[in-house]
């Protein structure tokens, strides 16, 4: 079920008068915050639980804000657009938008995008893409043309899919749609042609958009009045080529055909739609939310003050224009079921008229009958609302784990995975590892350990697909199938994250060596620095840090003589290379900071000051070379690694700082974060320097073919 909560009205000012009406609505980095840009010079923060501006900012009287204005996450600053080319930014404290930051660029920008997790990025109307950072590095630099003369950009989002941005625009050109996706990881620009399919007459009117683990599903709402579904997969089997895609039928008449304006769509959750549009020809524009796997409309809200077709949601609250004001609107959606796609659900509170489903009638929509039933099961059998029926292999395979040996299951496993794979090849997979780990909870002697590692390395597994598998594997400390399964699964729980790495530091070495560990992520670790060479040379500082320093003012030069204890602690491991490896696997994982910090404060402070060392091994290692990397095929990064001591010390310091083991630890951290803010001061203090060299040269502006200019310092 779905249901529509009351609306209320947040801006008491009329917006949406100017040339471009309502631009956007953004998140602010405080939840209950948002930014509304009006189409003409005005930019208003508003609290949503308090129904109240918190401060507004304009640009002045003659230039006009051409895109949303955006909050930079990683900084807490707005950004806004005026005049296509001039960038703003600025913070709560700044009242007048004229005297804040300013950068002029060589393009104009189509809209700036921001999201948790990554810094913003801007894009340009003619389809590249920049980083902020280093746009701003670089105001005037030549942004590359990506679309054609002819293509103009009609919609645009931004998702993050293992956390890397993927960027989505849609482009149009002579009444032909195309999709373009950049990943920011790979680096890699892929561009699809939308085929319409039958419905090639009618216009595009809304977009929108959500994404899987392969996937992006993009909906569209046409000029017919009917939603349809085109998948795009994230990664390319050939991102160079002009690749195509067709797009099916979803929801049929879910507007009035004959509207023009006023109309849009946005995705809520998988089974869920908001659709801003009049139902009927002759009635008043309405709010709906529809349920797309069962096909029904869920609740609807007449808007009898008409819209401008914008719709904008943010956790629980959708926002749209209301005549001429923004108002919000709560809503409810519960997890998708026939009971309540039926309205048959028991509440302890009756929902109201406005709850009530209205249905789809197949039989009697018009061009919906007989003819679309095979077109009906297919987007129901995707959905994974209809088993599909196995193949017979899969089905002699199943029946072969409920009874015969291990090593039987494993040939015949072997033979499975050799035929040629079906559509639903993951989804088959996921069923035999739940039939394996059925049987090993009936009969516990039963752990068929290879099979279930085949399985794995099929890369279409994940942790939701099949939880039971690494609680099986935590249960007989199966170090090697949970290293396997962290390197595969991309949605492992924290607390999953965490029972892993108790294992990977409380388990012997005894234990260790007879495990068979993936060993790609580790050098020899044991290989040390030649020592008589380092006693008779003066030591290179790496990265500015030096273990021994013990004030700031030796920050800019080496030191003449190294400790012996210190030397030992940069060239030996503290971890047999097994354990180490184990440990990196942690270390590449996926995590959330919210979500994993209450799950270390229950690891033993032993094993965190053990993990601490180990971390603070691998940034000596790193310092050791000037691209500051670790050798190996897959090593942990120099972000990762300082992203994990700062997320042990936040959630075990008051616990490690009482061990005496950790003394010598915990001095050498602190050395080194001195000697880091010793190397910003100097930094700092040679910037201003580089500022007036770079004013210099703007200021000499006539300079010849050739030249000859001398500049001091003083």
């Amino acid at each position: 079920m779905a249901a529509l909560e009351e609306g209320f009205t947040l801006s008491a000012v009329p917006l949406g008068a100017g040339p471009h009406g309502l631009l956007g609505v953004e998140q602010s980095d405080k939840i209950d915050q948002f930014l509304v840009t009006d189409g003409g010079r005005t930019v208003i923060l508003y609290k949503v639980s308090d129904q109240k501006p918190l401060g507004s900012w304009s640009v002045k009287q003659g230039q006009i804000i051409t895109c949303p204005a955006v909050c930079n996450f990683q900084t807490g600053e707005y950004i806004v657009v005026h005049d296509n080319k001039v960038l703003r930014i600025w913070s709560n404290e700044d009242v007048n938008l004229d005297k804040v930051f300013k950068a002029t660029l060589s393009a104009e920008i189509n809209r700036i995008h921001s999201i948790q997790g990554t810094e913003p990025l801007v894009l340009f109307k003619k389809g590249a893409v920049r980083r902020l950072e280093a746009l701003l590095a670089e105001p005037q630099q030549k942004i590359e043309t990506v679309i054609s003369d002819e293509e103009v950009i009609k919609w645009t989002k931004i998702f993050m899919v293992f956390r890397h941005p993927v960027l989505i625009f849609i482009t149009e050109k002579h009444g032909n749609y195309f999709a373009y996706i950049q990943m920011f990881n790979s680096r890699t620009l892929s561009k699809y042609t939308l085929l319409l399919g039958q419905e090639e007459k009618s216009v595009i009117q809304s977009f929108s958009a959500s994404v899987d683990r392969k996937f992006i599903s993009l909906m569209s709402l046409s000029s017919d009045g009917c939603i349809y579904e085109t998948l795009i997969p994230i990664h390319p089997s050939d991102p160079e080529k002009n690749q195509r895609v067709v797009r099916s039928l979803l929801l049929k008449t879910v507007v009035s055909g004959n509207a023009r304006n006023g109309v849009a769509l946005t995705v809520l959750d998988q089974d869920h739609l908001a659709v801003l549009g009049p139902p009927l020809p002759d009635s008043k524009e309405c709010l709906s939310i529809w349920n797309t796997k069962f096909q029904t409309l869920q609740t609807s809200k007449e808007l009898p003050q008409g819209t401008s077709g914008q719709l904008w949601y943010y956790g629980e609250n959708l926002f749209m224009l209301h005549g001429k004001f923004l108002t919000v609107v709560p809503y409810k959606c519960e997890v998708s079921s026939l009971a309540g796609a039926l309205g048959k659900l028991k509440h302890s509170q009756d929902p109201g008229p406005q709850t009530v489903p209205h249905f789809v009638n197949w039989e009697t929509s018009q061009g919906y009958g007989l003819q679309n039933a095979e077109q009906s099961k297919r987007i129901l059998r995707r959905r994974k609302i209809e088993v599909s029926v196995q193949p017979p292999a899969s089905k002699q395979l199943l029946s072969t784990i409920k009874k015969d040996s291990e090593k039987h299951i494993e040939v015949e496993l072997c033979k499975f995975l050799a035929i040629k794979q079906t559509p639903d090849f993951h989804t088959v997979i996921g069923d035999i590892v739940l039939e394996l780990l059925g049987r090993h909870k009936a009969e516990p002697s039963f752990y068929p350990r290879n099979s279930l590692m085949q399985l794995v390395q099929t890369h279409v597994l994940s942790y939701s697909l099949c939880p039971g598998l690494m609680e099986v594997a935590l249960e007989k400390a199966d170090v090697q199938m949970l290293q396997l399964c962290l390197q595969q699964f991309p949605d492992i729980p924290e607390s999953v994250t965490c029972a892993c790495l108790k294992i990977f530091l409380s388990i012997n070495d005894d234990s260790l060596q007879e495990a068979e560990i993936n060993m790609e992520s580790v050098s020899d670790y044991s290989d040390s620095v030649q020592e008589e060479k380092m006693e008779e040379q003066t030591e290179i500082l790496h990265n500015g840090f030096s273990p021994e320093e013990e004030n700031c003012d030796n920050c800019d030069r080496g030191l003449n003589e190294k400790p012996r204890a210190a030397a030992e602690e940069t060239t030996s491991c503290p971890v047999i290379p097994k354990r180490a490896a184990l440990l990196n696997a942690i270390l590449h994982s996926a995590y959330s900071e919210m979500f994993l910090l209450p799950h270390l404060k229950d690891i033993p402070a032993q094993h965190v000051t053990l993990f601490l060392q180990y971390l603070y091994f691998l940034y000596l290692k790193c310092s050791e070379n000037a691209t500051m990397t670790l050798p190996g095929l897959h090593p942990p990064t120099l972000n990762q690694i300082m992203d994990w001591i700062c997320l042990l010390l936040d959630a075990n310091f008051t616990v490690v700082v009482m061990i005496p083991e950790a003394k010598r630890l915990l001095l050498s951290l602190y050395k080194f974060v001195k000697s880091q803010i010793c190397i910003c001061s100097e930094l700092n203090k040679i910037e201003v320097s580089f500022r007036e060299l770079q004013k210099l040269s703007q200021e000499k502006n006539n300079r010849e073919l050739y030249s000859i200019e001398v500049l001091e310092l003083f």
